[in-house]
């Protein structure tokens, strides 16, 4: 049977924009690789844009655990300083919200394949074929790429322009006293080579997620554990922090050759691509919840209106296109030049402009 709508990944984006097919009557089938959903390398902050568009899906982030995130500090050696955010934010982890939105897709009607996952895809006519790993090949309409910073095989994305960074991340559960420190606050830390972002997110614990240059990590040999004594050595408002912690996973997630800066171009190969296939943003210098969703309602609502994927593509690009090319400068700058936090410390309100110059743009929103 030939499906209307094939969406690849289950996360943000894919089930997100499932949703709103599935709502508007249409047949839509979502592949999802893993069978529940996981951590993933992720600042996990939720703007006011992407609770605009949880809320459009009837998602309601407090109701899941989510904690307020009112302010955002910088710090290298000790604070520098902090500012309020220009709008109310929530953090929570992407395992939460996930398999909330997941669950959300399944309720609305979406038909879900969990452990599904598409081994190749190929354009026949006017249709396209997924070949599936040990189950039968699908064939579809219209095919929907929304599987995050992993790639499919065959349909590979360029490298970006800020692609020499490694991502880490841990869980940990922080003393009494810095946990309370911390409350309703992101703190963007950084240290020779790379910068962290550390924000509290439900069940008392925090996030941190660390980028390092690659050359860096390989003067570290390459080891989790050098890497975060060396952004504690260079800050210790970060040792503080961290002392008296638990480390709450077994090792961190690590995630390398990200394509910071890139965005997909309209080139009239007929498949949709949404979230990070769409266009990669720096975390903590960026906000990629909200650009996932975003992504997912736009094709939504251009597909439903009869538009083409390059529609949809060079609208999408239009529209990040500040946002994007703000986020990844800033990243650059963050590892490169310390010269920021001279910066901030003479203008603080420099963190709050640039929290409104990465967003995506209000006028852009779907209602």
């Amino acid at each position: 049977m030939e499906r209307e709508a094939v969406v690849i990944g289950g996360g943000l984006a894919g089930a997100s924009l499932a949703t709103q097919l599935v709502r508007a009557g249409r047949d839509v089938l979502l592949l999802e690789r893993t069978r529940s959903a996981h951590h993933k390398v992720c600042g996990e902050f939720l703007s006011r844009e992407a609770l605009h568009y949880l809320v459009l899906l009837g998602i309601d982030p407090a109701a899941l655990g989510a904690v307020p995130v009112g302010g955002v500090r910088l710090a290298a050696r000790e604070l520098i300083a902090e500012t309020a955010l220009p709008f109310t934010a929530f953090s929570l982890t992407r395992r939460t919200l996930d398999e909330e939105i997941l669950r959300h897709a399944e309720s609305a009607g979406v038909e879900v394949r969990r452990g599904a996952s598409a081994a190749s895809l190929t354009r026949s006519r006017k249709s396209w074929d997924l070949g599936m790993d040990q189950v039968e090949s699908v064939r579809a309409r219209n095919v929907f790429l929304a599987t995050g910073k992993h790639d499919l095989r065959g349909w590979l994305r360029s490298k970006g322009w800020h692609n020499d960074l490694v991502a880490f991340k841990m869980y940990f559960r922080l003393g009494q006293a810095q946990q309370a420190a911390l409350s309703g606050f992101v703190e963007l830390i950084l240290f020779p080579g790379g910068y962290t972002g550390l924000q509290p997110v439900e069940n008392g614990e925090a996030n941190l997620c660390l980028l390092i240059t690659r050359e860096d990590l390989r003067r570290l040999n390459g080891s989790w554990e050098g890497v975060l004594e060396h952004a504690c050595v260079h800050s210790p408002h970060l040792r503080e922090r961290l002392n008296g912690s638990e480390a709450l996973l077994d090792r961190p997630l690590a995630l390398s050759s990200i394509p910071y800066g890139y965005r997909a171009s309209a080139n009239g190969d007929g498949i949709w691509r949404l979230g990070d296939q769409s266009a990669v943003i720096p975390s903590f210098s960026g906000d990629g919840m909200s650009i996932a969703l975003h992504s997912g309602h736009l094709a939504a609502y251009l597909f439903l209106a009869g538009k083409t994927p390059d529609t949809f593509q060079q609208q999408i690009r239009r529209e990040l296109g500040r946002g994007i090319g703000a986020a990844t400068a800033l990243s650059q700058l963050l590892v490169r030049a310390p010269v920021l936090a001279q910066l901030v410390r003479v203008r603080p309100r420099l963190l709050r402009d640039i929290a409104i110059l990465t967003r995506i743009p209000e006028s852009a929103l779907i209602l």
